[in-house]
C-alpha cells in the first residue's frame, strides 16, 4: 500500500532535520529556508511543485504564498493532518512556513540555524493551512 502524500511530505521534512538554515536556500546540503523546506519536502514526496514566485516573508506575503500553494495542487483546509503546510505568524510582521508532523512541526529555524522538529509555539498563530489535493502524488 502506498503511503499517503501527507505522510510522505512529513517524512521527507523529517529527513531534512539538521539541515542548515540559509535564506532562499534550496539544498539539503547547503541549506534551506522555510519555503525551501516546504518545496524540497513536497518534491521528495513525489510532487511536481514549481519554484515559488519571488517572496519576502513579511506582512502581506500571505497572498503570494496562497497563490503558490494553490498552483502546486494544495487546497486550504481546517482540520489537522501530517504533511499539511502551514503559514503561521511568529510576530506582527513575520509570517513563517512550517510542516505539520504527528509530534510537532518541522521548520527552518533561523535563530538556531537549522531545520528542527518542535512543538508549535503557543504564541504562533496559524494564518492558513494547505493539504495536497492535486492529481500527482
Amino acid at each position: 500500500m502506498t503511503m499517503p502524500v501527507g505522510d510522505r511530505i512529513a517524512a521527507a521534512a523529517r529527513e531534512l532535520i539538521g539541515t542548515p538554515f540559509r535564506l532562499h536556500g534550496r539544498s539539503g546540503v547547503t541549506g534551506v529556508d522555510c519555503v525551501g523546506l516546504a518545496l524540497l519536502s513536497a518534491r521528495a514526496a513525489g510532487l511536481d511543485v514549481a519554484e515559488p514566485p519571488p517572496y519576502r516573508l513579511r506582512a502581506g506575503a500571505a497572498p503570494v504564498m496562497h497563490g503558490w500553494m494553490v498552483g502546486a495542487g494544495f487546497v486550504p483546509v481546517t482540520d489537522r493532518a501530517p504533511g499539511d503546510i502551514l503559514l503561521v505568524r511568529v510576530s506582527a510582521l513575520q509570517p513563517h512556513i512550517v510542516i505539520d508532523a504527528p509530534d510537532g512541526v518541522i521548520h527552518a529555524h533561523a535563530g538556531l540555524g537549522r531545520v528542527v522538529l518542535m512543538p508549535m509555539p503557543g504564541d504562533w498563530s496559524e494564518l492558513s493551512r494547505w493539504r495536497f489535493h492535486g492529481v500527482k502524488g
